[in-house]
């Protein structure tokens, strides 16, 4: 542990610059607490833990996140300590629009604003759901107090006509069904009670648990946190241990800055590529890794794919749920598997390391957690980076940078030189792409710009464009698509996302026209338009930003501050780690 420190007694807790003081403004801060009913005896002398709870009614994915915060508080009370429940901005997927990751720097403002702003001494991060827990956890980091992540876990299976159904993956399947005729209505409405049957976060290897199995990973959460679902009994008794360990945090000081390193980070980066999971971490985490002033980037996310397979089976890559997962052992038992490129000295919030935590962990399945030798995706001979869960392209139409998930990618595509097929929105998109007489092929490269993070704005999940139907109507299920949007980590397919710098400011993406040929070459790690400099310089001269129709308020905020994607889309004025004055008391 960095500068190992003694025991901190009460008068060194910054809750205490509020209420231990003799002047009249003490006075007042314990006289507004008692004015809930509050004994002074119950506050006074011991650790303020917030618990920030992201609880909405409108995310499902965090409905039972109140009783949790309940085992929370048992624990901080049980450990010494005061625990007050704060609520913070809740990013449920689907319901949020445009898109959730316009506000996650919104709650990360929030989460660091709440910490500074009042008498806490640590906290529980209280979320789980996609930008949630990369919203909690930049915050935190910003603030620098004792803190750790509860995750809100996943929901539970789903099984339909035999076959495990997982949110988000068989929503896409089985519309591309529908709309084909192979499922009719009735069965279509059936289907809306049957696949996301429980409170938690999606059951497949999705964003959510993608990041939460990350920062866990990193140290920033309980062993095993993140693989219990949602609404098994071991999940609240999870919650009741982070309210114990919080506690002994804040009397060891022991803050995200005396343990989080890069090779923190890189640990979480090898257990994203073994869970192949979400192509966005790969904006969380360069955001994450910002504001502590820690290097972190796309290459680092290709070197690891290369050296890591994908170990476990759970869709959209494989075929298992995250149930199956927590039966298998769950993440320490993965992180036993990937040992050997884990930094096991590294350093946690149990105040043991990382090898310590998961010492005596063991695979349960080797069906779910593959062995090394087994990986989920058994790429062709021709193609070997076919199993890898990331792999970052460069080239003229991404000179920044752009990802691609190959273990959830067709083979043929990977190498592919086809026409672009461009649209300049989402809606015109939608609009045409079942159009009877929209010019596709199988070869065609489906193009959607001005969905990057001012485009958008705010990146939204736009990546995995839809098939035509003509094409799924002649049994074609993939084609190559670009964009400089997102993709749910839900979804799969032959999809090219993040490209930066977006179309929007002026990138390359902006000057594509329907026609022109573009190649992918995953070996060679190259996206090219096969369009003369001199043509494409020509094209630039004629080219005009688009309209921006956001004059004021929050999104004219986030389109002025936000970074591109190959550096996180956090906000310039928040990034870093200087430190900011703790608040004057008067």
């Amino acid at each position: 542990m960095k500068g190992r420190r003694l025991r901190r007694n009460i008068d060194q807790l910054r809750s205490q610059r509020w209420f231990a003081s003799n002047d009249i403004r003490g006075f007042a801060h314990r006289q507004r607490m008692q004015q809930q009913g509050l004994a002074r005896e119950e506050f006074m002398g011991r650790p303020i833990v917030g618990i920030l709870n992201t609880w909405s009614d409108l995310s499902p994915c965090h409905a039972h996140l109140r009783e949790r915060a309940q085992a929370i508080k048992r624990g901080v009370l049980q450990a010494g300590g005061y625990p007050l429940e704060l609520p913070a901005m809740s990013l449920g997927e689907v319901m949020v629009k445009p898109t959730t990751m316009l506000y996650r720097n919104f709650l990360a403002m929030e989460a660091e604003e709440l910490i500074r702003s009042l008498p806490l001494d640590g906290v529980v991060l209280l979320g789980g759901c996609d930008k949630t827990t990369p919203g909690l956890v930049m915050g935190a980091l910003s603030m620098d107090v004792p803190a750790l992540f509860c995750p809100a876990g996943p929901m539970l299976n789903d099984r339909y006509q035999g076959q495990s159904v997982g949110a988000g993956t068989h929503t896409k399947k089985y519309w591309e069904k529908y709309t084909v005729g192979e499922i009719d209505q009735a069965e279509w409405i059936a289907l809306e009670a049957r696949m996301t049957r429980a409170p938690g976060t999606c059951n497949t290897m999705g964003t959510a648990s993608t990041m939460t199995a990350i920062v866990e990973a990193m140290g920033l959460a309980l062993p095993g946190a993140s693989s219990i679902p949602a609404m098994d009994a071991s999940h609240t008794r999870m919650a009741w241990a982070c309210g114990q360990r919080i506690v002994e945090m804040v009397w060891d000081d022991l803050k995200p800055s005396r343990f989080i390193t890069r090779a923190s980070f890189l640990n979480g980066v090898a257990t994203w590529m073994a869970l192949g999971g979400s192509t966005n971490a790969a904006v969380h985490l360069p955001a994450m890794a910002g504001r502590t002033g820690i290097p972190l980037g796309l290459d680092d996310f290709d070197a690891m794919a290369r050296r890591v397979p994908v170990l476990a089976n759970l869709f959209p890559a494989g075929d298992r749920l995250m149930e199956d997962f927590y039966y298998a052992g769950g993440l320490p038992a993965l992180l036993q598997r990937i040992a050997g490129v884990l930094d096991l000295d590294a350093q946690t919030c149990t105040g043991r390391t990382l090898g310590e935590n998961i010492a005596g962990a063991v695979p349960l399945d080797d069906a779910v957690i593959r062995p090394l030798d087994q990986p989920v995706v058994s790429a062709p001979a021709d193609c070997p980076e076919a199993g890898l869960a990331l792999a970052v392209l460069r080239g003229n139409l991404a000179p920044d940078g752009a990802v691609i998930k190959p273990s959830a990618a067709s083979p043929r595509l990977l190498r592919h030189t086809g026409p672009a097929l461009v649209f300049d929105s989402n809606a015109d998109m939608l609009a045409a792409i079942n159009d009877p007489a929209l010019d596709v092929t199988e070869d065609s490269v489906l193009v959607l710009r001005n969905g990057g993070p001012v485009g958008g704005p705010g990146m939204p999940e736009w990546g995995n464009l839809p098939v035509p139907k003509k094409l799924l109507q002649r049994g074609v299920r993939d084609i190559l698509r670009l964009s400089d949007s997102r993709m749910s980590g839900t979804h799969y397919g032959t999809c090219v996302l993040h490209i930066s710098p977006e179309s929007a400011v002026g990138g390359p993406l902006a000057l594509v026209r329907t026609g022109d040929l573009i190649r992918i070459d995953i070996r060679e790690r190259r996206l090219e338009l096969l369009v003369p400099d001199e043509e494409l310089a020509a094209r630039r001269r004629d080219w005009t930003p688009p309209p921006q129709p956001y004059v004021r308020g929050f999104t004219r905020i986030y389109q002025r501050e936000v970074t591109q994607a190959h550096l996180g889309c956090d906000f310039d004025v928040l990034a870093g780690n200087a430190a900011t004055p703790e608040p004057p008391i008067y």
